[in-house]
């Protein structure tokens, strides 16, 4: 699941709209003397200043190789999981398309992706990429796929309201005890003030339990894939203090059922003190929430043994043309693997149009292409770097976990243990969980 999507929520950006057919299609277009395309994830026309941005770079692109035609289509979010498998099947998918790092292997199980391995030394900048990255996208050896953005878990605190309550902002919770501690503290000002908010609907409080559970040092399945891992002591001990915090402490707030937007506009309008969500988060808050830079901050996932990961990537169609796959990872390598320029990397463009630039996303590349891609987005940063230090430094000595196999079936499952949890007071956690545990094993035996 991802936190937000990628994007830069801000002001409209005045540039033309450059004419980019919008049909779809998987022919060539050899005859023509250039080699067709169709690439999907353009951002949509509500979306001024990434739509403007992503028109000029697919225009300089196409300057720049004359014998390849792009075909953009746009889409918010990016995939559709309800309609991501159909189109797959009835050959209605781009040919470059984009993907969770949860499908790379049921995009190639179901045999519909291409074998980029022979071609990838054709790309400039793969050798760059974090290898942890590349591995998602490869399988039994082969690579299928060319990772694009990843995100991490924090929690996301409010300055202000730690402050307000006594706290130390500059030295946030690094055990879920001292979380509980904290919330109870920040609840205590009154006023409505909500000292940590959880999601427990639309499959958001599963993905919220994962993290936990992995924070704690669990797991939702085992290494093998085939069984449930949730009936554990960890997975009690995340369900104990939600239940604490929820019915002991009253520090959640009595309206339960949220999802990732509540937990948004209670942080925006200043009456949140704490929750869990990635770092793309945070100009959300500000550009369309209300809050402001400085009173937003990340720290680590509480707990210190991991934290969920998860991000995004493209892969090419299994009946794409080998002049489509050279010419597909040539755009991928333009827009996005390009260290300090392309669609994501042009930090001095984001800024000179109010665009976040500082925010402590992990880093896609290594070696001279991160120092390189490091050095552009330091001179180029109009955030308060220095609130988000200590998830970068807690990061560093975590374990990086994944989203588990069949996560969205999986995240349904636990969003009624977590929905139960936080409004039935005597709720049965050993029960549910055993429930829970018999119903994963279910999906996962399904394949």
């Amino acid at each position: 699941m991802r936190s937000t999507g990628i994007r830069r929520t801000v002001a409209a950006l005045g540039v033309s709209a450059l004419a980019l057919t919008a049909c779809g299609g998987n022919t060539d277009d050899s005859a023509s003397g250039k080699t067709r395309i169709t690439v999907n994830c353009m951002p949509p026309k509500s979306a001024k200043v990434d739509r403007g941005f992503f028109e000029e770079d697919v225009a300089a692109f196409e300057k720049q190789n004359p014998d390849i035609d792009v075909v953009a289509h746009d889409a918010f979010p990016c995939q559709d999981p309800k309609t991501f498998d159909a189109k797959l099947a009835g050959g209605q998918m781009e040919d470059v398309f984009y993907t969770y790092f949860t499908d790379a292997r049921h995009v190639v199980d179901i045999d519909q992706a291409a074998d980029l391995t022979p071609y990838v030394k054709e790309l400039k900048n793969y050798g760059t990429i974090q290898q942890q990255l590349r591995d998602i996208y490869t399988v039994d050896g082969k690579i299928y796929g060319i990772p694009r953005t990843g995100y991490s878990m924090g929690l996301i605190y409010n300055r202000a309201l730690f402050e307000k309550a006594g706290l130390d902002p500059d030295r946030p919770p690094t055990t879920w005890a001292e979380v509980r501690t904290a919330a109870r503290r920040i609840a205590g000002l009154g006023g409505g003030t909500v000292g940590y908010a959880d999601y427990s609907a639309q499959n958001q409080g599963g993905w919220h339990f994962t993290a936990e559970l992995y924070s704690q040092g669990g797991d939702v399945v085992s290494p093998d894939g085939k069984k449930a891992t949730v009936d554990t002591p960890e997975g009690r001990a995340v369900l104990k203090t939600l239940h604490d915090m929820r019915w002991t402490d009253d520090s959640t707030g009595s309206k339960q059922l949220l999802v990732i937007n509540d937990a948004q506009q209670l942080m925006g309008s200043g009456k949140l003190g704490m929750y869990l969500a990635a770092p793309d988060n945070i100009p959300i808050l500000v550009k369309e929430k209300g809050a402001v830079y400085e009173d937003i901050a990340i720290a680590p996932m509480p707990g210190g043994k991991a934290t969920l990961v998860g991000g995004d990537g493209y892969m090419i169609g299994k009946k794409a043309s080998p002049a489509q796959i050279r010419a597909g990872l040539k755009w991928l390598d333009h827009m996005f693997l390009t260290p300090g320029d392309g669609f994501l990397g042009d930090y001095a463009r984001a800024k000179r149009h109010d665009a976040p630039v500082g925010l402590p996303e992990p880093r896609l590349f290594t070696g001279a292409a991160d120092a390189k891609d490091q050095q552009v987005k330091k001179a180029n940063a109009n955030v308060p770097v220095g609130n988000y230090q200590p998830f970068l430094d807690g990061n560093a000595s975590f374990d990086m976990k994944i989203e588990p196999p069949h996560a969205q079936q999986i995240y349904s499952v636990l969003d009624g243990v977590v929905s139960a949890v936080l409004t039935k007071e005597d709720a049965d956690i050993d029960r549910l969980l055993k429930a829970a545990s018999g119903k994963i094993d279910g999906i996962l035996a399904r394949g």
